[in-house]
């Protein structure tokens, strides 16, 4: 295990070197595949740090415009996946290179909804400029005014390519562009993965599964900086001591990686996805409810947002130490967590651990 503390200016982009050289030089590999979301392994890290690597491999996604280049080219024709979920194309685009398109109706769905609340929040506060410039009293004035307030609330959510304007000195209008909306809705719910890797190496679902797989890191990412292990504040300034509490806190997630593997009956993890999904009361991404039961009917502990949190241990028996009393006293027993906590009991014995000290 190793870890690696970059500046905080560091783009992620800017790592992909320094981490090909690691895996190359320090630890001798020769054989790998290399798996990178589109903003960490763009086509400029692709061609410069991958590409002179003979044996390295890698599975990436391409951007939003490139997907509409080869939607507009006639390379993926989207009214194919009416009936399918994944397809494996060519493009001259992107010579050697498998693409594999995916289709997620679900995604799709989430997309449009979330897009059209962005729209209507947007078109709210246009309306009230608009309707500033209309008013009686102290009405608003002046093209750079109005285009001043305009664009300190069009951009606020990221939508304002899908908005016309019109700015005068008197006046400001405004509508929604339904072609660039009806062009972004066609391709909701697509997204197309990117390798290098030959078909014996990676088949396409395999290449699907392994781009997915990136969640485990980001839930990693997650645990490490919020829910659990909480990396910052970091009270230390000198490089080594931050290197150090790093590396403690990736030793710390290892062995709770380790600890979630074995109390998966305790949890409520997806090791069992049918009686998972019974279980939801709607979307995969809902967050455990209290009063949820596991494996044996045992109450789950509420967890967080995106993963089901370790059972709490309960409250420590005592260790007794002596004492000097006046006269003798009978033994008193004490219970261990088996007895009084059920849960976290069955924890004990999942981890292999005693219940008391």
């Amino acid at each position: 295990m190793a870890v690696e503390v970059f500046p905080g200016d560091t783009a992620d982009p800017g790592t992909v070197a320094a981490q090909v050289a690691e895996l190359r030089d320090r630890f001798g590999l020769r054989q790998l595949v290399l798996v990178g979301d589109r903003g960490m392994l763009t086509a400029r890290r692709i061609r410069e740090d991958l590409g002179p690597e003979e044996g390295f491999r890698w599975v990436t996604a391409l951007r939003s415009a490139d997907i509409r280049g080869l939607v507009e080219a006639g390379a993926v024709n989207p009214t194919l996946f009416d009936r399918r979920d994944l397809a494996e194309i060519a493009s001259d685009r992107y010579p050697g290179e498998r693409l594999v398109v995916c289709f997620n109706p679900r995604l799709a769905g989430e997309r449009r909804r979330k897009r059209e609340d962005l729209l209507a929040a947007t078109g709210e506060r246009l309306e009230a400029v608009a309707a500033a410039t209309r008013r009686e009293r102290r009405p608003l004035r002046g093209a750079a005014r109005i285009g001043k307030r305009v664009g300190a609330l069009i951009g606020r959510f990221k939508v304002e390519k899908h908005f016309l304007t019109e700015i005068t000195d008197t006046s400001f209008a405004f509508r929604r562009n339904e072609d660039a909306i009806a062009r972004e809705r066609a391709l909701d719910g697509f997204y197309i993965l990117r390798t290098n890797a030959e078909p014996e190496l990676l088949s396409t679902e395999q290449t699907v599964r392994t781009y997915k797989s990136l969640s485990s890191v980001e839930t990693a990412f997650r645990s490490m900086k919020s829910l659990d292990l909480q990396v910052r504040p970091i009270q230390h300034r000198r490089p080594d001591r931050v290197r150090s509490h790093i590396f403690l806190c990736m030793l710390a997630y290892y062995l709770e990686w380790h600890m979630r593997r074995a109390l998966a009956p305790v949890l409520f993890q997806d090791h069992d996805r049918e009686a998972a999904e019974r279980e939801r009361p709607s979307g995969p991404a809902r967050a455990t409810l209290p009063g949820r039961q596991g494996q044996g009917r045992r109450p789950l502990h509420p967890g967080g947002v995106g993963a089901a949190r370790l059972p709490h241990p309960g409250p420590a028996p005592r260790n007794p130490h002596p004492q000097h009393r006046p006269r003798p006293q009978p033994e008193r027993h004490l219970p261990d967590a088996r007895e009084t906590h059920p849960a976290p009991g069955k924890a004990f014995d999942l981890l292999r651990l005693p219940a008391s000290a």
